[in-house]
């Protein structure tokens, strides 16, 4: 066959199904080149779920007449001013998206920059330019998507499908510049200069309020890398990733290292089929990734994925992991509330003194092992002696002193043999018994040493090639989950230690971490596949719903509870505790 090159046309054609896939591709680039021009206030109106009109207004810098002569050109951009594919800190770069929406489209723009008398209008179906009356900023409209090309208008989705596909790039676009207002067919609203906390209600609704959790820390001490934001208790939950909202040097993307280090994060605390809600923002130097991947821009590679996937894991574990400290339930609580009188969590809860613990009753592991030690036991006995002698401050406490300085109070008594309840200030604070031992429980055995079998004969696997090489890729993380093992060949994994009496597939195991391996760049199949069995465990030899327990054993569970990283929820993600503020307990007697 003849090697012919292509005409411009369809060349133009062919560039525009890897950058206009639907109307919110569209709606995603030229917002993103409103953005880079340095506007802080956009309008966007869709008609047809984006078949007959996609209209964006900014007020940015707009062009003169020569830049907007060359902005339908392929591969002409204002956003590389060095040409360093490596330097890259704008939205949009890659020049392609005007000409591959007007090769499918009939789009016309209007621009004005104040360097010029008056703006100007193209029609990019015919590149002629004239003079118009436009006074700030850029208007592009996008008529009849798809026009020319049936086979791609075909395969588009309903309008209102492909509305709410519009919403959600407009929501991502909102989360990464909450300094910058949005406006969604006169119906969304998100208006400029909105708090982060604000932006995060109004983008995943008001059942956010007051359960996320601040994050701001850096990697290095030169602070080469950086990730703040909000990510939700794990009591807060979705059933899907829709409110993960993941940024890259304020550029919104979907990364499976950042993805997978989300979910690592919260392996302990939340169900595999949960997802966490989250507005995290990664800051690191430009070089250090790759934005340059893909068409969409939504992909970014990492020089150095496996830093990334820690310095993530850690910062939001530790986040997690902080006990409860007094603002958690007093007065003392350090809130932000925002305009609209939504309330986040602005806290850094104290974290427990390993070297000086406090003194607490020891459960044990087993369940019902209850042993008191001194001398605390005689303080508390003498504060029930106090209490049976005066049956009117049996199950009320009459100095709330005493219950301010504990997070989650002084014990009332224990309901339906399941739940403690107890006072702290004019909260009514009620606690899963089950699940608070269950979380204390875990925790203990989880900072054990891992027991290791060593093999007299060793386990050969055999692999392909490909998957031995991904599995040897993080058999150090294995050998961290107590599994040794090493190359037995070019296609063969031999396993010399495993973890004690663990009994499993063990060449279906290292198949799955394969496959995880090659798809995600990681693998968590092995810790996830530990932490069920230390969950598991934890769940059988904790104190049981029905279990009668006496004032000196509950008051120990809530002091142990209080000392215990990730005691707001147990190993399954239930939540452990629930307070009821005084003015709401009064609304349900209509007092």
């Amino acid at each position: 066959m003849t090697v012919r090159v292509l005409p411009d046309s369809l060349i133009n054609q062919i560039a525009a199904g890897e950058v206009v896939e639907r109307p919110a591709s569209v709606v995603k680039e030229l917002v993103e080149n409103a953005l880079d021009a340095g506007a802080d206030q956009i309008v966007i109106d869709v008609a047809d779920g984006g078949r007959t009109l996609i209209s964006v207004i900014d007020n940015g810098g707009g062009m003169v007449r020569d830049d907007l002569a060359c902005a339908i050109c392929r591969h002409a951009t204002s956003k590389l001013p060095d040409d360093d594919l490596l330097n890259i800190n704008f939205m949009g770069f890659r020049g392609e998206a005007l000409p591959s929406i007007a090769s499918v489209s009939d789009m016309t723009i209007d621009t004005y920059n104040s360097r010029e008398e008056h703006g100007w209008q193209m029609d990019c179906n015919t590149g002629q330019i004239r003079p118009s009356d436009w006074e700030e900023g850029t208007r592009i409209r996008v008529q009849n998507l798809f026009a020319r090309t049936p086979a791609r208008l075909k395969f588009l989705r309903g309008d209102r499908a492909e509305m709410m596909s519009v919403l959600e790039v407009v929501k991502r676009l909102a989360m990464a510049r909450p300094d910058v207002g949005f406006v969604l067919n006169n119906k969304w609203f998100f208006p400029k200069n909105q708090k982060l906390d604000d932006r995060i209600a109004s983008v995943m609704g008001d059942d956010v309020v007051g359960r996320m959790l601040e994050i701001d820390a850096v990697s290095g001490s030169n602070s080469e890398m950086k990730i703040s934001g909000f990510v939700s208790e794990a009591t807060l939950r979705r059933a899907s990733g829709v409110d993960q909202y993941l940024f890259v040097n304020g550029r919104p993307v979907k990364d499976k290292v950042l993805v997978g280090a989300l979910r690592a994060a919260y392996m302990d605390v939340m169900h595999a089929r949960e997802f966490p809600l989250c507005a995290l923002y990664l800051t690191l130097n430009p070089r250090q990734v790759d934005v340059n991947v893909s068409p969409a821009k939504t992909e970014v590679h990492f020089l150095e994925p496996a830093h990334v996937r820690a310095f993530i894991i850690k910062t939001l574990r530790d986040r997690l992991s902080q006990t409860i400290a007094k603002p958690v339930l007093s007065a003392e609580q350090k809130l932000v509330t925002s305009s609209s009188g939504q309330i986040f969590h602005n806290h850094r809860p104290a974290e427990v003194n390993r070297s000086n613990p406090p003194q607490r009753f020891d459960f044990g592991l087993m369940a019902g092992a209850f042993k008191v030690s001194s001398p605390l036991r005689d303080v508390v006995h003498d504060e029930l002696n106090k209490e049976n002698k005066n049956p009117q401050n049996q199950c009320v406490e009459s100095d709330n002193t005493v219950a301010d300085d504990r997070p989650l109070g002084r014990v009332i008594g224990q309901f339906g043999n399941k739940y403690i309840l107890s006072q702290a200030g004019d909260k009514l604070v009620v606690v899963d018994q089950h699940a608070g031992h269950e979380r204390i429980t875990y925790e203990r055995v989880r900072t054990h040493t891992i027991k290791v079998q060593p093999l007299l004969t060793p386990i050969v696997i055999n692999m392909r090639a490909e998957d031995v090489s991904a599995v040897l890729s993080v058999a150090d993380e294995m050998k961290a989950s107590g599994l040794h093992l090493d190359a037995f060949g070019d296609d063969a994994i031999a396993i010399f230690e495993k973890p004690a009496d663990w009994d499993m597939d063990w060449g279906a195991m290292l198949k799955s971490v394969a496959d995880e391996v090659r798809a995600y760049g990681h693998s968590s199949g092995l810790s996830e596949r530990l932490h069920l069995k230390l969950a598991n465990w934890a769940c059988h030899h904790s104190v049981r719903a029905g279990q009668r327990l006496d004032y000196a054993q509950m008051d120990a569970l809530l002091r142990d509870i209080e000392n215990t990283e990730r005691a707001g929820q147990c190993n399954h993600g239930r939540p452990v505790y629930r307070v009821f503020e005084m003015g709401e307990i009064d609304t349900w007697f209509e007092r």
